[in-house]
């Protein structure tokens, strides 16, 4: 019975990817060599406890890694970040009970005002498809009375503390990034609360067009870089977190007791390219399920993102710019571009290099 109610709860992931596979080899070396990942990692390491600690080099220190790692890496863990594992472990439960909902059920009730998401509707090749399924919501309809929580009355409390708790390391984080860079804790980051950050529920479903002999198949979430100032998240120990370090894929070693943190493309446009937003993905797993969340700091749609110093790299734009010129990519080209389309000096040469029409 239970394996039935499973099956059902499944998106139409599998119709789908088959479709876009009729005009290719399913076996071709593209797909087959696409998720190969070079090496096995552990992301650095860092210890927030010492922000608080009474020494003040051991403080210092700390920053200095969290700016370290932000620089050269784009990507760091983190430790004694405030999330007790209690909470963490309780989203997890419940966020498991989400997506056993019938499939029809997710998509046609409403739960979570409309927030489920599958696959990729604008995919238009298997290697733009992600396999994955999301509950993609904005913090202000957390708390919101009038969002739909169905028969998970229960999430409501445990999303709103997750979301305070998530909110509050940010900000921290964002703070230490913004004052190395001269700026107060009260110049940057402007526009980012509840009405523009969101909460994302993430369930990767084991993907039967997966080759783990050649690290290749589907892709749990293809080849992006995050279009905010920075992104929390915390995954479970199935593993497939893949970042791009050195024009080279590798593999996140999961850790069980560390939020991982990475830079958005906003923070990068406005550090001027001190922090680094890196293309990362989700590769797909053959027998088992995985499950993730991660939180997004994002300004409004009207905030405008300028480099701190001058001379910029990238012309001024909006939030709204930029989400527009990202969709509108990937309507056209069949994936997203990003910063590129904002430098100063823009040419046409230089998006050709990125994107391969």
């Amino acid at each position: 019975m239970q394996e039935v109610r499973r099956e059902i709860s499944e998106p139409p992931l599998v119709t789908s990817y088959q479709a876009l596979l009729q005009n290719n080899d399913l076996h071709s070396s593209s797909l087959k060599n696409e998720n190969l990942s070079v090496q096995e990692i552990d992301l650095p390491l860092i210890d927030l406890c010492n922000l608080q600690s009474e020494n003040r080099e051991n403080s210092r220190l700390c920053a200095k890694e969290i700016v370290g790692a932000a620089s050269d890496w784009g990507f760091f863990q983190v430790l004694n970040h405030g999330i007790s594992l209690e909470l963490l472990e309780k989203i997890k439960r419940e966020q498991v009970k989400l997506f056993r909902l019938p499939f029809e059920k997710k998509v046609s009730s409403g739960v979570l005002n409309d927030s489920y998401r599958w696959g990729n509707p604008t995919a238009t090749s298997a290697s733009q498809f992600s396999w994955s399924e999301a509950f993609h919501v904005p913090l202000e309809k957390i708390s919101d009375e009038d969002c739909n929580y169905g028969e998970f009355s229960s999430l409501r409390e445990i999303m709103k503390k997750l979301a305070m708790a998530m909110s509050s390391l940010a900000q921290t984080i964002a703070d230490i990034l913004a004052q190395n860079l001269g700026y107060t804790c009260h110049d940057f980051p402007q526009n980012c609360d509840e009405r523009t950050c969101f909460l994302r529920l993430n369930r990767y479903p084991p993907c039967p067009f997966s080759w783990p002999e050649t690290g290749g198949g589907a892709s749990g979430l293809i080849s992006h870089t995050d279009s905010d100032y920075l992104t929390i998240l915390h995954q479970d120990q199935v593993g497939g977190l893949q970042v791009m370090k050195d024009s080279r894929w590798v593999s996140v070693r999961p850790n069980r007791n560390a939020l991982i943190v990475n830079i958005g493309d906003l923070f990068q446009a406005w550090s001027n390219d001190v922090y680094k937003s890196v293309e990362h993905r989700v590769i797909a797993n053959a027998k088992r399920e995985r499950f993730s969340f991660a939180y997004f700091l994002c300004p409004s749609y009207q905030s405008t993102v300028g480099a701190y110093a001058q001379p910029s790299r990238y012309r001024s734009f909006t939030f709204g710019e930029f989400r527009e010129q990202v969709q509108d990519d990937v309507k056209r080209i069949g994936r997203k571009v990003g910063l590129p389309r904002f430098l100063m000096d823009h040419a046409e040469q230089h998006i050709h290099k990125q994107i391969d029409f």
